[in-house]
């Protein structure tokens, strides 16, 4: 794939993509990076290698990488892509299920499809990773005429671009890209001193469930440890897997991600882990993965082999917003899904997803669909906006 300016090579291993130009891409396309924060983690080349040397990202799985890498005039990767043909519609968090019913029930085949995103993960952050000092709309452009390209090669039913950021999301609108929106609830740290300081900023009822709901889970005696860097072990993986599998089992009957992958996400990137442990009796019981980069802490994961009352609030919600408040974090995205995390402080934001079906029919079906789906989340959001956690006369 060319055109007169550069080349565009398509990599179905991460490891052969030069580490350093693909993070130096991520860290220039991640709005919120700094020096002091790092960037978005998820977009890292270590944590997609992970992945994929892990074995939970290859075409057995359902997740075949092809990689984008757009080289200048000189043969320096100037930007990259994460991208990968799937065979199924698992491990996104955009449900396009429906749209696969309809086009097979029309004897035309949904799979393969394109599939721009970080596996398992409903995170946000860029997808077009353009380097320092670069045309980024220019860039933007050869990418998407490389990703229809690559659609034609494959003969795949469409094109999918999940956790946008915003302005890339109008980009892809811009190109002929159905639009799509969902919402997610994140953690807005206001320069808040202390816990008790962001409790008081909640309305009485809300601060004082907030109280009783903690109260109730330190009389369990449970005991939190944060974990970072190299105060991680294998034991602690290995504790933490298993409280993986529980979760994974009950939610999806088959977890997406294996013991392998845990322990090379601690290897390649300990220093933006955050491993919330949970002890009762001298033993382990519960734990949370966390990564953080750019400012910004992720909920990722989280499991338990006792059930105690309040534990996952606790050990989710409550004590990643102390540690962002310790460590001086803008904000907690706490994953997908969750209208109950508005009661414990998190606000509704909305996430972006941008899509291309190239059957014309299903396309216009889809297209007026989201019209409608946009619609109605944009009430949603903006009637729990009106609902707000925090005082109405906080300043």
């Amino acid at each position: 794939m060319k055109d007169l300016d550069v080349k565009v090579r398509v990599e179905q291993r991460i490891s052969a993509i030069d580490a350093d130009a693909w993070n130096a891409c991520a860290r220039a396309s991640d709005a919120e990076a700094n020096p002091e924060q790092g960037f978005n983690p998820f977009v890292s080349h270590e944590f997609l290698n992970a992945l994929e040397e892990a074995g939970c990202v290859k075409a057995e799985t359902g997740w075949l990488p092809q990689h984008l890498v757009v080289e200048d005039k000189s043969g320096d990767i100037a930007a990259c892509m994460p991208c990968y043909l799937k065979g199924h519609s698992q491990g996104e968090y955009v449900f396009d299920h429906a749209w696969a019913d309809a086009l097979e029930r029309g004897g035309i085949s949904y799979y393969p499809k394109l599939q721009v995103s970080v596996p398992f993960s409903p995170v946000n952050g860029p997808r077009f990773l353009i380097g320092p000092d670069q045309d980024a709309l220019h860039y933007q452009k050869v990418m998407v005429d490389a990703l229809l390209q690559l659609n034609e090669h494959f003969d795949s039913s469409s094109i999918h671009l999940t956790f946008l950021p915003e302005d890339q999301w109008n980009f892809l609108g811009e190109q002929g890209f159905l639009l799509r929106t969902d919402q997610q609830f994140h953690w807005f740290n206001q320069g808040y001193e202390t816990f008790d300081h962001f409790l008081s900023e909640l309305a009485s009822r809300k601060r004082k469930g907030i109280r009783r709901e903690r109260e109730k889970s330190a009389a369990s005696g449970c005991t939190f440890e944060w974990l970072t860097g190299d105060d991680i072990t294998e034991s602690h993986w290995d504790a933490f897997y298993q409280f993986y599998l529980d979760t994974g089992v009950r939610k999806w009957g088959r977890p997406y991600l294996n013991r392998t992958f845990f322990s090379l996400l601690g290897e390649k990137l300990k220093q933006s882990i955050l491993l919330i442990m949970v002890r009762r009796d001298g033993d382990y019981i519960a734990g949370a993965l966390n990564l953080f980069g750019g400012g910004t802490l992720y909920g990722r994961h989280w499991g338990c082999v006792e059930d105690l009352p309040f534990l996952h609030f606790e050990t989710c919600y409550y004590q990643a917003i102390e540690y962002a408040i310790a460590n001086k974090f803008n904000r907690v995205e706490a994953g997908a899904q969750g209208p109950h995390k508005l009661a414990r402080g998190y606000l509704p934001v909305t996430t972006y997803s941008a899509h291309y079906i190239a059957h014309e029919g299903l396309r216009n079906a889809v297209a007026q669909h989201l019209r409608g789906e946009r619609e109605h989340l944009e009430i949603e959001v903006q009637y729990l906006g009106q609902h707000s956690p925090f005082r109405k006369d906080r300043s």
